[in-house]
């Protein structure tokens, strides 16, 4: 009669935070969780300037020349890389949110090839999106 091993179960342990994290390999759809919890925490960080930008922009004509002469001065260049973020921010916020509500829909897409699948396809549209509206921000076309 042979003996049987017992199945070993995992072991876990926390992560050290400078030893473990930049070894640790996040999932795709983790990253996009990550990430559109980031994107959240930007649009609501930068709430006072999408409200100046709004304001600025439908006031008169003069407050829009204004508002237009901040991407034109000196410091231009980075105005439009904070709109660039904001871009970002909602693209990736919007897609991400879509992916999830899917999933709370339907809950036969929660599985690990459909999390990964889509999120490749949040990242994939998000950052598109954000490169051509960027371009047209900095004036490429």
């Amino acid at each position: 009669m042979t003996e049987q091993k017992a199945k070993q179960r995992p072991e876990f342990r926390n992560i050290n935070f400078f030893s473990d994290l930049p070894t640790y390999r996040l999932p795709l759809a983790g990253i996009v969780s990550i990430l559109h919890r980031v994107s959240g925490l930007l649009m609501a960080i930068l709430l006072p300037f999408i409200i100046w930008m709004f304001d600025k922009s439908v006031s008169s004509e003069i407050s829009f020349d204004a508002f237009t002469s901040v991407f034109a001065g000196p410091f231009g260049w980075f105005a439009k890389l904070v709109c660039l973020a904001l871009i970002w921010a909602y693209l990736h916020h919007f897609c991400a949110g879509v992916r999830h509500l899917v999933m709370d829909v339907n809950h036969h897409a929660v599985n690990k090839q459909t999390g990964k699948s889509t999120a490749a396809t949040v990242l994939f549209i998000s950052v598109a999106l954000t490169v051509v509206l960027g371009a047209k921000l900095f004036g490429l076309y």
